[in-house]
């Protein structure tokens, strides 16, 4: 195996690994590991296909934009946030109808592809410029100004909404004091403020 290949197989495994790693964790921070070594492993594909822009591009948007913001909204609810009145009977129902119709799409895609298999598509010459920074700057910012802007304010949203939901939840109350003097002054720790208020005669008869 030569060292190429050996490249290309563990960028693979890393990526693949990273995107089990997401979905399957339960804690939010491994999670989001896990999608920091997926993009990791992605941008090390690139690199085997002398991509080294996009490879950049996905180290320094991805990995330090994109993840630093989810593991920034993960901070601001918790690590372990999680969904309010949904009882385990509704949670499991929906983990089951999710993954069947996840298995009915993936059976679907695949038959749907070995039936229109007709062996791989040539693919034809390209400009000496494709893939160059010029290339993909007057792409992006020509024909993908408008999804760039959309994306950016997705971005924005997310945080602001996570931001919002962070501080309207719900805290708990403390509990109103007791009415009865004794209990104010001798079911606690003392404070100053009961100097104020002396027991009234006859109260612990």
């Amino acid at each position: 195996m030569s060292v190429s290949s050996l490249f290309f197989a563990v960028c693979g495994v890393t990526a693949l690994v990273g995107a089990l790693g997401t979905v399957i964790a339960k804690n939010p921070i491994r999670g989001a590991v896990g999608l920091l070594a997926t993009i990791v492993g992605i941008a090390g594909l690139f690199l085997k296909l002398a991509a080294q822009f996009l490879a950049a591009i996905q180290l320094i948007v991805y990995a330090g934009a994109v993840v630093v913001l989810f593991v920034f909204v993960i901070m601001l609810l918790g690590p372990d946030a999680n969904l309010v009145g949904t009882t385990p009977g509704k949670a499991r129902f929906s983990r089951a109808v999710s993954a069947i119709f996840v298995i009915v799409i993936a059976i679907a895609a695949i038959f749907g592809l070995s039936s229109g298999w007709g062996g791989p598509t040539p693919l034809g010459p390209v400009n000496s410029d494709h893939g160059s920074v010029e290339a993909v700057g007057g792409m992006l910012f020509h024909a993908g100004t408008v999804p760039f802007e959309l994306a950016t304010a997705l971005l924005i949203v997310a945080v602001v909404g996570a931001i919002a939901v962070a501080r309207t939840r719900a805290h708990k109350r403390p509990a109103p004091p007791a009415d009865n003097e004794t209990k104010r002054l001798f079911h606690g720790p003392l404070h100053p403020r009961d100097a104020e208020h002396p027991l009234p005669k006859g109260a612990l008869r």
